[in-house]
């Protein structure tokens, strides 16, 4: 289970950069969109995957989750929602001001 998640936050992670290095605005908002997900998905990891546990320790509980990565995982999934909306507005005006929406290297600007 471990590897399987370990695994799949490597791909999203090298899929996120892979996306964040295009010359277009629509694949970087994808990457940091992915990237986002890499991240949410490892700090739901660190609270130990276990299966059939509540999460908060009661008197007939043998264990417990911990709920402190899922409150995170939560807060971290709001605040990246809010953020992929300010870049995608972004991207559009910046598409509708200039018709098009390759990035610029910046080179020679003083």
């Amino acid at each position: 289970m471990e590897l399987l998640v370990a695994s799949a936050v490597a791909v999203m992670s090298g899929v996120g950069i892979y996306l964040i290095l295009r010359r277009q605005t629509f694949p970087v908002v994808l990457g940091m969109a992915m990237l986002s997900y890499a991240v949410n998905v490892f700090l739901f990891a660190t609270g130990r995957l276990v299966v059939d546990m509540p999460p908060v320790l009661s008197e007939g509980a043998a264990g417990y989750t911990d709920p402190l990565p899922q409150a995170l995982v939560l807060t971290a999934i709001v605040i990246s929602f809010g953020m992929t909306a300010v870049v995608v507005l972004l991207s559009l005006g910046a598409y509708i001001v200039s018709d098009d929406d390759t990035i610029e290297l910046g080179e020679g600007r003083e």
